[in-house]
């Protein structure tokens, strides 16, 4: 049976990245969902999580492409500034999406700095390890907080050959661990590596490792709200757990909807004026 655990204290101490950080070396496992919208951020933030991801893949849950390439700057300002008016005490990051950050680190900071500015959020995630190491440097030289992210890269499908490839090459992905905490990176997401060898980034680094598809070695641990809510059907890759079958439910109270308002039972006369 799932452990009880009671919404979060209102009075509780917001997250912020200095917090965050630390968690690693108080042993507090991390726990971050993604959000892209007032109404879900408030539930989220309410449920005690530590970190609220507005992540790109808001390119495919929302907005329906088969990639998180298409989804723009301003659509993650956008969505960003809604989950900050919903959320008091998770941190919350936002995703530089593609293009955002690769042409230049004076181009990444202007558009990582668009987003603290516009959104409200406090601190931006980018993929990316020794190939961005110089990009990581300058964000965080400009006080701008900075969350990496290796193996499995959704904005690499193209030259990875495909979503869900998993990431193998154990020196290349530790030294991309490496250079991402060495340039400034407070903590790092590791996506589909396999879980030997991210428990041995994990020992290695001093910033949390926030994984998705990494195993229970990592500091903490990700996920799409909507996957593990159960709301995007189909969707069964390995390292996803479905805490809930939110879409059964939707469906069945939809379909109940459209039955009594066919029937003439909804509105009812306590429905009415």
């Amino acid at each position: 049976m799932a452990a009880d655990r009671s919404p979060r204290d209102p009075s509780a101490q917001p997250m912020t990245v200095p917090r965050f950080r630390a968690a690693k070396a108080k042993g507090h496992k991390l726990s971050v969902l993604t959000a892209y919208d007032h109404l879900w951020a408030g539930i989220v933030d309410a449920a005690g999580v530590d970190a609220i991801l507005v992540g790109d893949t808001v390119s495919m849950v929302v907005q329906g492409h088969s990639t998180t390439l298409p989804v723009t700057l301003d659509e993650i300002i956008y969505h960003t500034e809604m989950v900050v008016r919903g959320t008091r005490h998770a941190l919350v990051i936002a995703d530089m999406p593609f293009l955002s950050f690769q042409v230049s680190p004076s181009q990444a900071i202007e558009n990582a700095g668009r987003i603290l500015k516009e959104s409200g959020a406090a601190a931006v995630k980018l993929e990316g390890g020794v190939s961005q190491a110089e990009t990581i440097r300058a964000l965080t030289v400009a006080d701008i907080p900075v969350m990496g992210h290796i193996g499995m890269k959704p904005q690499s499908i193209h030259s990875l050959g495909g979503m869900g490839k998993i990431q193998r090459d154990e020196d290349g992905l530790v030294q991309d661990a490496k250079a991402a905490e060495a340039a400034g990176a407070f903590a790092i997401v590791l996506e589909l590596i396999p879980q030997a060898i991210a428990a041995r980034i994990t020992r290695e680094l001093t910033i949390p490792t926030i994984g998705i598809g990494a195993g229970p070695g990592c500091d903490g641990q990700v996920l799409v709200l909507y996957d593990m809510l159960g709301l995007t059907g189909e969707f069964h890759p390995r390292f996803l757990k479905k805490f809930a079958d939110l879409r059964s439910e939707a469906l069945e109270a939809m379909t109940r909807y459209v039955a009594e308002v066919q029937a003439g039972t909804f509105p009812g006369p306590e429905h009415s004026h």
